[in-house]
């Protein structure tokens, strides 16, 4: 049995005020792309309804799909009013704000729409227009090198006044090979201090609160290692299925998606060593330690400690809805692995003996992104008397929908007896600071405008993760074919998970793990 208590009252607090952005022209290439569209329009919005933007900001949109600047600004606007993304949306905002946007139809795949671009751009500086460039390849990872030779052939990739620099969207490869390569393309364009690699987990406001909480407090900071830990769980599940990116999933799958990036870097930052200081190379290069930790798996790894699925057909919301070979644009035949676990082992002195349990997943019982820590339980002794259990405790770090630090503890039951009750001390951002901070496209694109490549990720670091996830994808690759589909929507996902946890041996810690989606 458990009861959930508040923490002391925190007094709300007014959110800091963001910094403003240098000023520049931000260069969007995909400008017609869905990405565009639901997440960096509305996040640019929201940056200048809050007064972030630099008088000298424009945005110049590049895409195939033929049409006007001012078709351009009302089809933003249309999407920017929709989205959940652009907070405040107003007619008379968008007015403002929409007079710094322009669009160019271009073929990035052309290298004569290269001189063309840099004509463009010069005639928007002797306009007025900042000197500065930002580059946004909102592009697929396949058209990324053209872009880049693109832009160095006509000099764009260096300025003699003003600064230039790049953000490439994940994914970054589908490999190691590929990411090596596609690195080599920018380091022969691009200095590796001018390039953000972006991961938009990273700009989440609880993502970012992880080395605060580890490193800031001395209550948890001197337990946060193999003496004191069992193991941890991140867990990323989602309850809606592919929707309209078929045709990138089939090619992708679960493991590539999610875990090659942004479960990586959750796990990172639960496991990285403290840096020297709060910027881009100390933090950057734990990170990249942590990864270096983790002996890439073999086949025989891969078939113990790993977990595939698929989702079938299955209720979701009291609806049906169909399996994954049933969704449009799907081979009805796929393979594609829609859900993903693995048990990583990291080989330090820190964490020794602590599995890190990784999972996600499509079509699940609910919407949740979270770490969960569990602590080693204490020596029972003492209550061997009573029939009471004792739960170990648990730091449960929630990264959405949910946003906040819940701990699990063990407190005495009101009565003459000795009966224990596992209660919950509970920290929420929204309750503590009375509203939402910025979304992590925010965060990242006003980071970018500044110069600031902390929470972006650097060369060595992308190809340390794909030295981890590739082993495995080939290791799949060899052994026999999954029984698809393995789970039903609206479950907890294949049975085998559960089964992998159990393996340890803990059945208690079995079925508190089972909680996060139940």
């Amino acid at each position: 049995m458990s009861a959930t208590i508040q923490a002391s009252p925190v007094e709300k607090l007014s959110q800091e005020p963001l910094p403003t952005g240098d000023s520049c022209v931000l260069v969007i290439f995909g400008a017609s792309g869905d990405l565009t569209k639901r997440k960096l329009i509305p996040g640019l919005y929201n940056l200048a309804c809050e007064g972030c933007m630099n008088p000298q900001f424009e945005v110049l949109g590049i895409g195939r799909t033929a049409m006007s600047s001012e078709e351009f600004r009302k089809k933003s606007g249309e999407a920017a009013g929709k989205s959940r993304d652009a907070r405040d949306f107003s007619e008379s905002g968008w007015e403002d704000f929409e007079q710094r946007l322009d669009y160019m139809v271009g073929d990035i795949n052309d290298p004569n729409f290269y001189p063309r671009l840099r004509d463009r751009l010069q005639e928007m500086e002797r306009s007025g227009s900042s000197p500065n460039h930002l580059f946004y390849v909102s592009t697929p990872a396949s058209v990324a090198g053209p872009i880049i030779e693109g832009l160095g052939a006509v000099g764009l990739n260096r300025r003699d006044h003003g600064w230039t620099r790049i953000v490439l969207e994940k994914p970054f490869g589908r490999d190691v090979e590929s990411a090596h390569a596609l690195n080599d393309i920018v380091r022969g364009v691009f200095d590796e201090k001018a390039v953000y690699r972006i991961d938009h987990y990273l700009g989440k406001e609880t993502v970012q609160n992880i080395l605060v909480f580890r490193f800031s407090n001395s209550l948890f900071e001197p337990v946060w290692n193999r003496n004191y830990i069992d193991y941890v769980e991140i867990t990323a599940a989602e309850t809606v299925g592919v929707e309209s990116r078929a045709a990138f999933y089939e090619e992708t799958g679960a493991l590539r998606d999610m875990v090659a990036n942004h479960l990586l870097q959750l796990l990172a930052l639960t496991a990285m060593e403290p840096p020297v200081a709060f910027d881009a190379d100390s933090v950057r290069e734990q990170k990249v330690q942590v990864f270096r930790s983790i002996r890439p798996m073999s086949v025989e790894d891969a078939a113990r400690f790993t977990v595939r699925g698929q989702y079938g057909s299955g209720m979701i919301d009291g609806k049906q809805v169909p399996g994954y070979r049933q969704e449009p644009g799907v081979n009805p035949n796929s393979t594609t692995e829609t859900y993903a676990a693995v048990k990583f082992q990291i080989e330090n002195w820190r964490w020794a003996g602590v599995p890190f349990y990784i999972r996600t997943g499509k079509r699940l019982a609910r919407n949740l992104t979270e770490i969960r820590v569990h602590l080693k339980p204490t020596p029972q002794a003492l209550f061997a008397s009573t029939s009471s259990a004792i739960d170990p405790n648990v730091i449960t770090i929630s990264i959405q929908p949910d946003e906040g630090i819940s701990i699990a503890f063990d407190a005495k039951r009101p009565g003459t007896q000795v009966r224990t009750v596992t209660v919950q001390a509970n920290f929420s951002y929204q309750a503590s600071f009375g509203s939402k901070g910025p979304v992590a496209y925010e965060t990242l694109l006003l980071d970018s405008m500044r110069g600031d490549a902390t929470l972006f990720t650097r060369r060595d670091e992308v190809e340390a993760e794909w030295r981890i996830i590739t082993p495995i994808e080939e290791a799949w690759a060899q052994l026999p074919t999954r029984d698809f589909p393995n789970y039903a929507a609206g479950t907890e996902g294949p049975a085998a998970w559960h089964e992998l946890l159990e393996n340890r041996g803990n059945a208690a810690a079995h079925a508190i793990g089972r909680d996060s989606l139940a």
